[in-house]
């Protein structure tokens, strides 16, 4: 087993490399592993490698992705989400197992290590049952073998001669290889067979002009036809029947455009000339079994004349061979080239077919067709294909009307045909060889032929490619001139196969045409030259793809283009981010288009509308106002905007709600007008009429001149048409100069103009109403009041105030002599969002500087919401909230402020006119006054309702002057209430009618005389009532009147009256008897000057009051303590009481008031 026998090991064991021979011993050694694994059989069935895997994904993700952004632009927004998160899902599934698999192929290795030892064992198990096999053999065939007889002959020549003579020649050669030529030899041959064809090919063989550049080299010939093939051909022999066969063949052509895809994938189709499959990277050399085939044609084709290698058998009728006529000499070289020539072109149609058919599977599927002939010579593709529009539900197809008929689309855009065609040898221009040529193959023939004439012709092929856009495709019939494409850009280039740029070259000529007819017809359609008819505003655009740029109004550019996909018209914005929520609507648009393209124009009409009311309605909202596209106008009544109105914006007056800015769009431009709407209530859908329409002036009121004339006096009564001034022209003749260019800016003082035009307006009815004459008057720098400095519009210097005079708005009026002549009348926040407010300005004649807290340190105060009052220039400024009442606010305002003005003036002068020192003005503001009538109480005066029936009121508050410091006071703390507190509040009521009554100034001289003779009274009782409520008696105080006061006993039946008299003089009486009572002679007086008289006993029953016990005693007593306590004064005592001045009544009332509540205290003792 282990013998070496003829330098093999026996029992099929294979030597390892490291094992020695000696004499034909084997000496073993033990294999290291590595040895034995080296050893095993590598087995790679089933086994990819992970990187194949990964670059097939990655590529495979790629070429989607690509697609997926070719696509998806022309999506919706809900189908572009679904198709990425279905992609999405299906990715991450692949990605999710691709990451598997590298997880498994972590043990690679081990599993490969026992594939291989698999293998081995499997092969090892085949080796047995092939041994086990061969001796059953050998067995089954050596039973019936016999030993043949024994060749005498030949084995006496081997004995005798050493050889032997009777062997057959064919053993020898089977047995005893031939001897290998040297490389000298084999070189010698190759010059000889190359000397061969040279001579061959320059004597007798006729060789095509396209593929008359050859090189021969190695043995063979080299044929290069351009841009078709380059082919090699070797001959078989020097001898006049040795023909040529064929070597190999590469077919000169590049494919270009996108590569992804291109690689790993096989074209499916039983269409192809070639007979296997055809790999998608179209190798230019073939292998395999293409090149097999490839050369058993050409291979025939060059042996076509030629007679067989082989001679048939015995017996067997060789096939008939054609046979050259007389005269016609073989030229196998031609047939090669029109075969070969022949797959070039085919090959690469092919190629373009594919390519063609990647189109459809990248998106283009349902907008393009790919038709092949049978012969595979000719392709065609129809591009734009969509399927007809569906018809109406129960409507048959043949009762669509004729215009539909006449319109309709056809189903596709146009058809693109590329084809290999046989062309004629021309002369001239059209030639496919050049003039060289063609005399160089003349004498070729010539001097190879001689008069005979070659056995087959040259096949001039190449490729036809013809476009034929469709008639009416999106409904436009386009000229010759707009659809002539050179022919260089229809021409297939070899060395570029791309058949999506020559389709896109195609599609953007035909898109080019459609463009130039659809800008024709808009600049000089009858319904669209007025509108895109000057140079500018429709262009074509030719940078990238094709496409129309039309200007719609202001920066708004749409861009229109044909899809060079789907053959859609498109519109789209220029890509301004502020412009992003218009896609929906475009894509409407583009919709609603493609099914009628002819009605373009008519779109882009109302596009420019629609973009036009879009921006002005944004500019509306920008300001905050409210804004209607339409109203419940009557169709005549809209006629009253003019006949060219193509577009309404109607702008509400936030203020005015019955007048709106309207915004005429027109051919050209805007148009704006004020308008006064009425609600007709009585109709059924409450219809609106204009009752009065304004057309605006955008430059006079924009630019430097004033928006308003001055008007002078009354304009015409309530109802007629109103004069149209203050900006407003008589007729839309002047137009803006920008076109459909509205600025914010504009636009805010537009509607603020119409505000202040509305606000004028029913100022001016107020006036006409009452009859009063005003005039125009232009603002100054400093007309209005400096509290409205920061809230000015840019138009006030523009919008004249109105003058009246106050002879005139003050008739009837209180303290109308406070004003000066002129007043000015200014209605304010027109211009803003805010409540329009109407200022009206009247300087007073008396200046009164304001003093107090709200007065000091400003000139300018304010002391209600309504009233702003300017110390510096005496002017007043009354605010009215509401324009349509703002006169009568003011009246009511002015008859408030000039009453306070006058009281204010004469609190001021009663310091000297009435020698009142201690009167003195506190505080003024226009509606309040405050003053000190005595000492440091005071009294606050304030109007209300001035503009009643009853001629207003007043309202009074008494107080006293807040000392510096509590230390200050006179009076001490503990006996009075403190100074905060002013006895004068309980006659408060009867104070304030004082005022009503006479002339204001007399009035107010009373009201303070009798507050200063009534203070030590009202002062006296407030102590008294403070000492008995601190001692717990029961005594109360209150006033009767204005000049009356009572002290009330805690028995309820006895009272003590104080009542001021004529001459500062008060009289202290029994409050059980009456000043002006007299039973005796009817005279009131008496009893003040007779002696003292008893009370008649009817009287005393039937008084609610009781008479004072002892009172006339009681007083005489109060009389003197009053004079021990030095008072000095007149005394005059009557029989009811006593009399004495002001300045000694609260010692004389305190006294008596002592006597009295002693003298009822002790009647209340047992």
């Amino acid at each position: 087993m282990e013998q070496a026998v003829n330098g093999l090991v026996a029992n099929g064991a294979t030597l390892h490399p490291h094992t020695a021979l000696s004499n034909g011993d084997a000496l073993m050694h033990e294999p290291t592993p590595e040895d034995l694994e080296r050893e095993l059989p590598v087995v790679m069935d089933g086994q990819v490698p992970l990187g194949e895997l990964i670059s097939r994904l990655s590529q495979t993700m790629y070429a989607e992705l690509t697609e997926m952004a070719e696509t998806m632009p022309h999506m919706s927004d809900a189908a572009r989400k679904r198709y990425v998160a279905d992609w999405v899902v299906k990715i991450k599934r692949q990605v999710v197992k691709l990451y598997a698999i590298a997880k498994w192929s972590r043990d690679a290795s081990v599993v490969q290590k026992a594939m291989n030892i698999t293998a081995f064992l499997m092969d090892q198990n085949r080796q047995f049952e092939e041994a086990i096999m061969a001796l059953k053999y050998g067995r089954d065939s050596l039973d019936p073998a016999r030993l043949r007889n024994h060749d005498l002959l030949t084995s006496l020549d081997v004995l005798t001669t050493g050889t032997y003579r009777r062997l057959p020649a064919c053993i020898k050669e089977l047995i005893i290889p031939p001897t290998p030529l040297s490389d000298g030899e084999v070189a010698k041959i190759l010059a000889d067979i190359e000397d061969a064809m040279r001579y061959r090919l320059r004597t007798s063989e006729v060789i095509p002009w396209e593929m008359s550049q050859y090189q021969i080299a190695g043995g063979r010939v080299v044929f290069t036809a351009p841009k078709l093939f380059k082919a090699e051909l070797c001959l078989r022999g020097a001898g006049k029947n040795d023909g040529w066969f064929f070597v190999n063949v590469e077919f000169l052509f590049k494919v270009g455009g996108d590569q992804t895809g291109m690689q790993g994938k096989e074209l499916r189709t039983h269409y192809s000339a070639f007979p296997v499959p055809m790999r998608t990277e179209f190798p230019r050399i073939p292998t395999g079994v293409l090149k097999r085939n490839i050369t058993d044609e050409a291979d025939a084709r060059l042996a076509f004349y030629l007679p067989p290698d082989e001679l048939p058998p015995p017996g067997v009728d060789p096939p008939s061979r054609p046979e050259l006529p007389e005269g016609v000499f073989d030229a196998p070289l031609v047939r090669l080239f029109n075969f070969l020539q022949m797959m070039s072109l085919s090959y690469q149609l092919e190629i373009l077919w594919y390519q063609a058919e990647r189109l459809r599977s990248l998106g283009w599927g349902d907008f393009l067709t790919v038709e092949m002939t049978n012969n595979r010579q000719k392709m065609v593709v129809s591009y734009w294909v969509h399927k007809p529009p569906p018809t109406q539900a129960g409507q048959p197809a043949h009762s669509q009307s004729h215009s539909q008929t006449r319109n309709r689309i056809p189903k596709l855009g146009g058809k693109l045909s590329i084809s290999i065609v046989q062309v004629k040898e021309k002369t001239g221009r059209k030639a496919m060889r050049s003039p060289k040529a063609r005399v160089l193959a003349e004498l070729q023939e010539r001097s190879k032929l001689d008069h005979a004439r070659p056995s087959d012709e040259v096949e001039h092929l190449r490729f036809d490619v013809q476009w034929e856009p469709e008639k009416g495709a999106l409904g436009v019939n386009i000229g010759p001139e707009d659809v002539h494409i050179p022919p260089e850009q229809l021409r297939i280039d070899p060395d570029d196969l791309d058949f999506e740029s020559l389709l896109r070259r195609v599609i953007r000529r035909h898109t080019e045409g459609i463009m130039t007819f659809f800008q024709l017809q808009l600049m000089h359609g009858a319904i669209t030259r007025n509108v895109f008819g000057t140079p500018g505003e429709v262009s074509l655009v030719s940078n990238g793809a094709p496409s129309l740029r039309i200007h719609l109004c202001a920066d708004e550019v749409v861009i229109v283009t044909v899809d060079p996909r789907t053959g859609r018209l498109t519109l789209r914005d220029t890509g301004d981010l502020a412009a992003a929520g218009r896609g929906p609507r475009f894509a409407a648009i583009s919709d609603r288009i493609n099914e009628t393209p002819w009605r373009l124009p008519e779109a882009l009409l109302r596009l420019r509308l629609t973009t036009i009311t879009d921006l002005a309605e944004q500019k509306v909202q920008y300001l905050g106002l409210q804004s209607f596209r339409e109203r419940n106008f009557a169709p005549e009544e809209l006629a009253k905007l003019g006949p060219d109105a193509r577009g309404k914006l109607y702008i509400q007056l936030a203020n005015f709600p019955n007048h709106y800015l309207v915004l005429v769009i027109t051919d050209n431009d805007y148009r704006y007008a004020l308008i006064n709407v009425k609600v007709q209530r009585e109709t059924m859908y409450n219809n609106m009429i204009m009752e009065d329409i304004g057309w605006l002036n955008v430059r006079r009121i924009h630019g430097d001149e004033f928006a308003v004339e001055p008007g002078a006096g009354p304009e015409p009564v309530v109802g007629q048409k109103r004069k149209r001034e203050m900006g407003l022209a008589a007729a839309p003749g002047e137009q803006y100069s920008s076109s459909f260019r509205l600025e914010t800016k504009v636009l805010r003082e537009l509607y603020a103009y119409c505000c202040a035009r509305v606000a004028y307006t029913k100022v001016e009815q107020q006036f006409k109403l009452r009859g009063i004459p005003y005039t125009h008057v232009y603002s100054t720098a400093n007309a209005s009041a400096p509290e409205f400095a920061h809230i000015q519009s840019s138009l006030a210097r523009s919008i004249p105030a109105l003058c009246v005079l106050s002879s005139d708005i003050l008739s009837g009026a209180p303290a109308a002599e406070a004003a000066m002549p002129n007043i000015r009348v200014i209605p304010l926040n027109w211009w803003s969002s805010d409540q329009a407010k109407v200022v009206t300005c009247v300087k007073l004649k008396y200046v009164q500087q304001p003093i107090g807290k709200r007065a000091s340190g400003t000139t300018v105060i304010r002391p209600s919401k309504r009233i702003i009052y300017d110390t510096r220039e005496a002017i007043v400024s009354f605010l009215s909230d509401d324009v349509d009442k703002c006169v009568d606010e003011f009246l009511e305002e002015w008859a408030r402020v000039s009453k306070m003005v006058v009281i204010a003036r004469e609190i001021a002068q009663m310091s000297t006119k009435y020698s009142w020192t201690d009167v003195r003005l506190l505080s003024f503001d226009l509606q309040t006054v405050e003053f000190a009538y005595a000492a440091d109480y005071t009294l606050s005066l304030t109007c209300t309702d001035q503009l009643s029936s009853s001629g207003g009121s007043y309202h009074l508050r008494f107080g006293r002057v807040q000392p510096d410091d509590e230390h200050d006071m006179d009076v001490d703390n503990e006996q009075s209430p403190g100074p905060a507190h002013n006895p004068h509040e309980d006659v408060e009521p009867y104070m304030r009618s004082l005022l009503r009554h006479g002339r204001l100034s007399s009035a107010l001289h009373k009201l303070v005389g009798l507050l200063r003779e009534t203070l030590p009274v009202v002062a006296e009782l407030e102590d008294i009532r403070v000492a008995a409520a601190r001692s717990g008696a029961a005594v109360d105080t209150f006033a009767k009147s204005a000049g009356w006061f009572r002290i009330l006993y805690g028995d309820l039946r006895h009272a003590l009256d104080f009542r001021l008299m004529a001459g500062a003089r008060v009289v202290i009486l029994d409050g059980s008897h009456s000043l002006f009572d007299d039973q005796a002679d009817n005279t009131p007086l008496r009893r003040l000057a007779g002696p003292f008289a008893k009370t008649s006993p009817a009287r005393a029953q039937s008084a609610a009051l009781q008479p004072i016990p002892d009172f006339p005693t009681l007083v005489q007593e109060a009389i003197k303590a009053a004079v021990a306590h030095g008072v000095s004064g007149q005394f005059a005592t009557i029989d009811i009481g006593v009399i004495c001045d002001v300045a000694a009544v609260r010692v004389v009332g305190r006294m008596l008031h002592e006597k009295v509540f002693q003298k009822l205290e002790s009647l209340e003792k047992p």
